[in-house]
């Protein structure tokens, strides 16, 4: 019998599917989302494999109809797989890489969708099987929804997909799963994982912190002023709340596992916060208006690039 990686390969020469035997692990609105996908396309996955231990997630997914199997096994799912993904909070990486290591292929391509590239190599490359291709992986898409049902083929259309293959990772492993982000809409850049920790860091980890922050802050607010807060609510709050929203798990799970570059950042901007109130206390009228030109101007650059 011809290995995966090389029958997979072979089909997908041939006008076949990227992936012969394609396993999902983690069906929560990315996981879910893929699934989409590669059910809507027919050129992802021959076969399309879900696994997922969360209470019922199983059984809504097969209710779903966005697998062709589905498991709650994740030795057994990824068994004569030539494609894993893990789509699962960062912190549970190392329990679930020690259960599927024996069960890899060789030629299996291994790719996640966490948000700490650091942390991935840190808990996957040590029991990473002999032959078993690692292209950690990040998609810039999300809203704050989770669960299986949240998911939506065209979640990762017009967003970036940030690939941090180690050095010496096989091309052609690294060109399926760009193949895979290609096929879902996506855009895709490729970097280090030290410099995509610090990148994410204040893009995506600050602000949830900060949003976190607010929200907590305005929950220790006396009823009173607190019913009134919630009732005006501006559109600023709001957007707080929505990304407040989030899922429990993951985030503390991001923090936790990028905590260097993620304290290196709130330094930074409780440094800059500070300048802001200094000049608000003393009425520096112009130190002012500067910082809310930079911020109208990184308005402009997003809207510039399609990412507002």
């Amino acid at each position: 019998m011809a290995e995966p990686e090389a029958a997979a390969n072979g089909a997908a020469e041939g006008g076949g599917p990227l992936f012969r035997r394609l396993c999902i692990i983690g069906l929560g609105l990315i996981g879910s989302s893929i699934a989409r996908v590669a059910k809507e396309r027919g050129d992802i996955a021959g076969t399309l494999v879900a696994c997922d231990t969360g209470p019922g997630v199983a059984a809504r997914v097969a209710e779903l109809g966005i697998a062709d199997v589905v498991e709650t096994d994740a030795a057994k799912a990824v068994l004569d797989c030539d494609g894993v993904i893990l789509c699962v909070p960062v912190g549970g990486f190392a329990q679930l890489m020690a259960e599927i290591a024996p069960h890899l292929s060789p030629g299996t391509v291994l790719t996640d969708t966490g948000s700490t590239k650091g942390s991935v190599l840190r808990d996957l490359l040590p029991l990473l099987p002999e032959g078993v291709h690692l292209v950690p992986g990040h998609p810039m898409a999300g809203t704050e929804y989770s669960g299986p049902d949240a998911g939506f083929a065209t979640l990762f259309e017009g967003r970036y997909v940030i690939l941090t293959p180690p050095p010496g990772t096989d091309p052609g492993a690294v060109e399926r799963v760009t193949e895979l982000w290609r096929s879902s809409g996506a855009m895709l850049e490729t970097m280090d994982a030290t410099t995509h920790d610090k990148v994410v860091a204040i893009v995506s980890h600050l602000p949830h912190l900060i949003a976190f922050t607010i929200c907590s802050t305005a929950d220790d607010l006396a009823q009173e002023t607190q019913e009134q807060v919630l009732k005006f609510a501006a559109s600023g709050f709001r957007d707080f709340t929505r990304i407040a929203a989030s899922d429990v798990n993951m985030w503390r799970d991001i923090f936790l596992n990028n905590r260097p570059a993620l304290l290196e950042m709130l330094a930074r901007f409780s440094e800059d916060a500070q300048a802001l109130g200094r000049a608000v206390r003393w009425g520096q009228a112009d130190f002012i208006e500067d910082r809310i030109h930079r911020g109208q101007k990184v308005r402009r650059s997003l809207i510039a690039l399609n990412q507002a």
